[in-house]
């Protein structure tokens, strides 16, 4: 008498599916490179973004103009904004109902309102309607410090509830009077833990000044948005956009990485809606 055997049929372990699946994705990656190089215009693509004539052309006054002008344009609203944030934040924790209710308007306002929006209000709507005209510098501090401070009203109070309530009971057991616990024992405490998420702000607020160009801009008062574009005209050429990018990178990369070492350092106690971007603030 026979017996008949199935031989067992052989199956891929899970690191061996694992390495089968990295290997077909390193394989289409190779292949959609290697189509891409025989495929593209390479002189083409090297006139339109890296004619080295353009590039040239555009020192110092990338530098000297647009790149200084973006950074003041930044600053003026990351002040203006973190005073106002920190005003909210307050009045947002305060026990008067009126002054929540106020705090609590504002902010979803202007997290909700596109900033884009926020700078035609500024630069064309109000001297329309009240006669009023700001100056380029008021304009981007104020529209830039209005949406950014809905943001950091938010991410500031988060900070303050975050401080230990024992350290608050500590001052006030010292005969400590409650602004003056506020002041020096609260929000030391809550800056040195929300500063990852203030550098984040800081970085898209000097992305959200790119919208400054729309409001027009004399020369000297280009940011590296504007200047890229009037450039871009000129010379018909997409390098000058590139060096834009790469000026915004030269601000925008070394804050993340401070942002990403304060993280590590003081942890992500505080965590807040997201951020916003561009337009669509």
């Amino acid at each position: 008498m026979t017996t008949d055997t199935e031989r067992p049929k052989s199956k891929l372990g899970r690191r061996q599916r694992a390495r089968l699946n990295r290997g077909i994705q390193y394989a289409v990656l190779v292949v959609a490179l290697v189509v891409v190089a025989v495929v593209a215009d390479w002189s083409s693509i090297a006139r339109a973004f890296f004619n080295v004539d353009v590039a040239i052309a555009q020192f110092p006054a990338v530098i000297t103009t647009a790149l200084v002008n973006t950074i003041i344009y930044t600053a003026l609203g990351f002040a203006f904004g973190l005073a106002l944030g920190v005003v909210l934040a307050l009045m947002k924790m305060s026990s008067v109902g009126p002054y929540r209710w106020i705090a609590t308007g504002y902010i979803e306002l202007f997290r909700g309102l596109p900033a884009l929006l926020v700078f035609i209000a500024l630069g064309f709507g109000v001297p329309i309607a009240f006669q009023l005209r700001f100056d380029i510098y008021s304009t981007a501090m104020l529209a830039l410090g209005l949406v950014g401070a809905a943001y950091m009203a938010e991410t500031i109070r988060a900070g303050i509830q975050a401080v230990p309530k024992g350290q608050i009971e500590a001052a006030r057991s010292l005969g400590m009077s409650p602004a003056r616990t506020m002041i020096t024992v609260v929000m030391p405490q809550a800056f040195r833990i929300i500063l990852p998420p203030l550098t984040n702000e800081l970085i898209l607020l000097t992305k959200d000044s790119s919208l400054i160009y729309l409001l027009g801009l004399a020369s000297n008062e280009y940011e590296l948005a504007k200047y890229g574009r009037a450039a871009l005209n000129e010379y018909a050429s997409l390098t000058p956009l590139l060096i834009a990018g790469l000026c915004y990178l030269i601000i925008t990369i070394p804050l993340s990485r401070v942002s990403n070492l304060l993280e590590r350092k003081y942890g992500g106690a505080v965590r807040t809606k997201g951020g916003h971007g561009g337009a669509g603030a």
